[in-house]
């Protein structure tokens, strides 16, 4: 038996469907890991003078001062303004977060 006759031999098989992802009681609905239940209660809506933006993957309050206000120095504002959301430590921001930017 040749190396050749070693891969006719096998029985051919369908392609396998990737498994889709399980989910547990409780959890249909949800955003993702990094928006939890306490951060659905404090879903933002704009208000007169400000803006609503929602944190991505990669985001600090700097990338999004820079973003809204051309002055990445101006995070404090959002901070000011989420800081009920954001807790005590601005560098800690999570995706899927939804921060009010006050309008200059």
């Amino acid at each position: 038996m040749g190396l050749r006759d070693f891969f006719k031999k096998g029985t051919e098989e369908p392609a396998k469907q990737p498994a889709k992802p399980s989910s547990t009681p409780g959890q249909q609905g949800q955003a993702h890991d990094f928006f939890n239940k306490s951060d659905m209660n404090k879903i933002t809506d704009p208000g007169v003078n400000q803006d609503v933006y929602t944190v991505q993957s990669g985001d600090s309050l700097s990338k999004i001062a820079k973003k809204h206000y051309g002055n990445a120095n101006a995070w404090t504002k959002i901070y000011n303004a989420n800081k009920d959301k954001i807790g005590d430590n601005p560098d800690l921001i999570r995706p899927g977060q939804r921060f009010v930017i006050p309008r200059d």
